[in-house]
């Protein structure tokens, strides 16, 4: 226990450490099932979900530099970097150096590249007709997921915070 008083702490039941109460669990087990309803849906795309995601990022934004995605996506350049050279390898995008800065490196979809936003156009209603769920609900949960990340990332940004 921490040197705060039992009165300050919330309460998390009789059992804090009861696994099917647990926050991490629950995202964890979620994000896994989901990406899973995604993976037969991209996969005649010859797309991964993370793949698919830099596509996403892509599609709003491009050209666009690798730090740029990086921070849009929440990954550090070593997750990214094997992602671009096989999106790149598929010919959905090329990787070429900033000629106003060689230090930076920009990711531009190819025509293919392009073209296959409309094909991923149906993945978002196929999901929703997956998991049986109105849209509604969704948009909730992705609005507090929002809350969540954004809190989460604070808390990293200062662990001392109280």
């Amino acid at each position: 226990m921490t040197t705060r008083s039992r009165k300050t702490l919330p309460d998390l039941g009789d059992d804090p450490l009861q696994l099917d109460r647990q926050v991490c669990f629950a995202l964890a087990v979620a994000a896994r099932t989901v990406i899973s309803v995604y993976r037969p849906l991209l996969e005649p795309m010859g797309l991964t979900h993370p793949q698919y995601l830099v596509m996403l990022a892509l599609w709003e934004q491009s050209p666009r530099s690798v730090k740029d995605i990086s921070s849009a996506l929440m990954l550090d350049s070593a997750t990214l970097s094997p992602l671009l050279k096989r999106l790149q390898s598929a010919g959905y995008v090329t990787r070429d150096r900033n000629p106003g800065d060689e230090r930076q490196l920009v990711v531009e979809l190819t025509r293919e590249g392009r073209e296959l936003r409309t094909r991923a156009l149906e993945i978002p209603y196929a999901v929703v007709e997956s998991l049986g769920m109105g849209v509604e609900p969704l948009l909730a949960l992705h609005a507090q997921l929002t809350t969540v990340i954004t809190a989460a990332t604070a808390a990293l940004e200062d662990p001392l915070r109280t």
